[in-house]
């Protein structure tokens, strides 16, 4: 019984310890961007108009991607489905928000966050592929030619179908870091170092899959 409780109250202190790593995380870098689509989506900018769509779902407003074609053809080898933020460029950033899939479309079901975005050809995504392989559920950068992985993940993202997930992506430029998280705040579901991009925009999307997004926070400066 002894020894029951203290692991139980180790246990709840690292619960603590890590809730409160995170709060410090985010306070050193304030709070700059909060999106609910409650009022729209006027604050962001798109690859096609068309792929997207604002609408209510259970009394909550959330903004998604509603085909899996897209009229975008970028030059290179890189994701079709993208939405960056307006007049917003960081380096360093701590990135949140709610994502839940549409549409199950098997090993490459996927949501992609965009960051560091210099143009259409320079930035870095992180791919939250259902099953990792070298083009699926990695960190990739796009510089002048098709996407390319920077990890070797092998771990699967476990998508559910009409469930709401978390996602949070941290970046560091000095130490050029990139940690993302699926689901589990306390792990790194990913990780890389590299310092090919610094200053750039922020969006979220997918390479050709349907996902609706909701209640994003961008911490940075």
């Amino acid at each position: 019984m002894r020894a029951t409780k203290l692991l139980l109250a180790t246990a709840f202190l690292s619960f603590v310890a890590l809730g409160q790593a995170e709060e410090a995380s985010k306070k050193k870098l304030p709070l700059i961007f909060k999106e609910d689509f409650e009022k729209g989506h006027k604050r962001w900018e798109v690859t096609d108009k068309k792929s997207w769509t604002h609408r209510k779902v259970d009394g909550n407003h959330v903004f998604g991607i509603n085909r899996r074609n897209s009229d975008y053809k970028p030059k290179v080898r890189s994701p079709y489905h993208i939405a960056l933020i307006k007049d917003v460029n960081i380096a360093d950033f701590v990135l949140t928000f709610d994502v839940k899939s549409t549409k199950d479309t098997g090993g490459h079901r996927d949501c992609c966050v965009f960051f560091n975005w210099q143009d259409a050809e320079h930035f870095y995504y992180c791919h939250f592929g259902a099953n990792p392989d070298p083009h699926s559920g990695q960190i990739m950068i796009v510089k002048d030619a098709p996407r390319k992985a920077m990890t070797e993940n092998k771990n699967k993202t476990p998508w559910k179908n009409e469930t709401w997930h978390k996602i949070k992506v941290v970046r560091d430029t000095k130490k050029g870091t990139i940690e993302v998280y699926f689901d589990d705040m306390s792990k790194p579901h990913m990780s890389v170092v590299d310092k090919t991009f610094g200053k750039g925009r922020i969006g979220i999307g997918s390479f050709d899959d349907m996902n609706d997004f909701d209640n994003i926070k961008l911490y940075g400066r």
